[in-house]
């Protein structure tokens, strides 16, 4: 099996054997934590549902490599998503859990919070085989009709009439009718496919009256070259050309809105344990150039390659991006949103490519400092983990792709609580958090990047009904609760997996409500909603207990 098994499409055409119709209550499209949250919920509430995945592995990030979960307060997480870290306490409450590590030794590292709550039963931190056993568990528990690697026709695959969805038909010719849809995607392909409106990239500050959207080269002081690192091929010469990876453009216009899109990067599982370590594969096209600037910063003096390894259980990681140049491939996602199937398999093909090329480099390029190349080749893949995928992540992780527009959008103002939100269906509570989306040459000459953009808001604040459905006038049975309507800045904060499976149950209750009232997702009873989510562990509305 390749290493873009998520991304194949499927190359046949369809037949007339392949033209069966099946129908259920709900059609879930996607096969990301939000799906299976949704369809959970969906099938607790006495209502027949099919998941339509385009993936082979259902969970998305959560199964795909985002073990150091980002999930803010707690407090804030209830319903399926707090199940979901229930279960995963349980599964390493199990001593079979712990193949290559006593659970004493583990002890309880965390991200400001303890990996495993025993007074709570919930585990934060986990492998990325646990989560994908806990969505599958679930799959076999509740029943649940999965139909996987299915593809939405995205030309011609959506039929609507009288402003409902009445069919989604996949590339391999199999059509889905519903009463009620819920897109799951990260990309938003069902939204778009529907003609819902929505927005790739950065609004400007002004358009919500917001501080933190749009172009920020003046902020962006996270991720940022510590020392100056020179752009050009010859140093010091601006007529040799640039190294590969930086832009020839300047500042920009502070606050400007534009189509950047947040940079993608692979969440590696990685281990220093030799019996379950695989070495890192040299990538086809291997091109040293491609990380010069990178030679440069560590030359210069950087030193925090290893900062952002966080450690999971049994001796693995879960590592993310970290510093000025690193597994974020900055700049080489803007057009993966809106592109075609194949068009989105090419660039997840480069960055798959980018991101073996970096630890390649860093495992064996001469200029790498001794010590940290040393340290570097004590590291690999872990071995028992993407076992059908050459242990490579099966999903990229899309920070973002497109964000409906609504009648509600969710902006920076309603996170700080300086705008209501009448309508609360769920909570968050993670800082805004964007990570950088290009590379530039800045007026001294040197290497920056723009757009990381970390602030916290100083609370846990309320997510908008409004903010999953669509607008008034558009698709009457359709739900978005991982696309939703908000800013640029805003989405920062809302994307987290946590946040996603409270939606899906969210989206999934609302869709129940709509059919029993007969009435479309916009005129859902929010009283009734309210108290169904309650009923069911949502958090709607949390207060910190006062500080004594």
């Amino acid at each position: 099996m390749t290493p873009l098994n998520r991304y194949l499409v499927p190359l046949f055409l369809a037949t007339g054997a392949l033209h069966a119709q099946e129908s259920a209550d709900i059609i879930i499209y996607g096969g990301t934590s939000a799906s299976i949250a949704a369809a959970v919920q969906a099938k607790k509430m006495g209502a027949s549902v099919i998941v339509v995945s385009p993936d082979k592995h259902l969970g998305g990030l959560s199964s795909g490599g985002l073990g150091f979960t980002d999930s803010g307060r707690k407090e804030t997480i209830g319903g399926v998503s707090r199940e979901f870290y229930q279960k995963i306490y349980q599964h390493y409450d199990k001593p079979e859990a712990w193949k290559w590590q006593k659970r004493e030794e583990y002890g309880n590292k965390g991200q400001g919070h303890v990996a495993i709550d025993g007074a709570n039963r919930t585990a934060w931190i986990f492998e990325p085989h646990a989560a994908e056993n806990v969505f599958e568990g679930w799959v076999k528990e509740h029943n649940l009709k999965v139909v996987r690697d299915a593809w939405l026709d995205r030309e011609n695959g959506v039929t609507i009439e009288n402003g409902k969805i009445t069919t989604i038909k996949t590339l391999d010719g199999k059509t889905y009718s519903g009463k009620t849809f819920i897109d799951t995607t990260y990309e938003g392909d069902l939204m778009a496919a529907a003609k819902v409106p929505y927005i790739v990239g950065r609004e400007s500050s002004a358009q919500y009256n917001e501080t933190l959207n749009g172009n920020q080269p003046v902020k962006t002081d996270k991720h940022q070259f510590d020392f100056p690192v020179d752009p050009y091929i010859k140093p010091g010469d601006k007529s040799s050309g640039l190294v590969p990876r930086i832009e020839d453009a300047g500042a920009g216009v502070e606050g400007a809105a534009d189509k950047g899109v947040q940079a993608y990067c692979f969440r590696m599982c990685m281990t220093n344990h030799e019996p379950n370590r695989v070495p890192f594969p040299k990538p086809e096209k291997y091109d040293p150039m491609q990380y010069e600037l990178l030679a440069r910063y560590l030359q210069a003096g950087w030193k925090e390659v290893f900062r952002k390894f966080d450690g999971i259980q049994n001796h693995k990681t879960d590592t993310n991006n970290h510093g000025a140049f690193s597994s974020d491939n900055i700049g080489y996602n803007h057009d993966y949103p809106e592109a075609s199937y194949e068009r989105r398999r090419e660039i997840i093909k480069e960055h798959e490519e980018y991101q073996k090329g970096f630890y390649w480099f860093l495992c064996h390029d001469p200029r790498v400092p001794k010590d940290i190349q040393d340290k570097m080749n004590t590291w690999g893949l872990a071995k028992d983990e993407f076992k059908d995928n050459n242990n490579w992540p099966h999903q990229l992780y899309i920070r973002v792709a497109r964000r409906m527009v609504s009648d509600f959008v969710i902006t920076e103002n309603h996170l700080k609580g300086t705008l209501p939100t009448p309508k609360s269906i769920g909570m968050g509570s993670y800082q805004m958090d964007s990570h950088n989306i290009r590379r530039f040459v800045d007026e001294n000459g040197h290497a920056r990047n723009e757009g990381d953009i970390q602030v916290g808001v100083g609370r846990a604040y309320e997510i908008d009904y409004g903010s999953i459905v669509p607008p008034e006038k558009s698709v009457q049975n359709l739900l978005v609760p991982v696309c939703v309507s908000s800013s640029h800045i805003s989405y920062g904060s809302i994307r987290m997996e946590p946040v996603f499976m409270i939606l899906g149950q969210s989206a999934a209750t609302a869709a129940v409500h709509s059919q029993k009232e007969g009435v479309s997702v916009q005129k859902v009873s929010y009283e009734k909603l309210k108290a169904r989510l309650e009923a069911d562990g949502q958090v709607l509305h949390w207060t910190p207990p006062a500080k004594k």
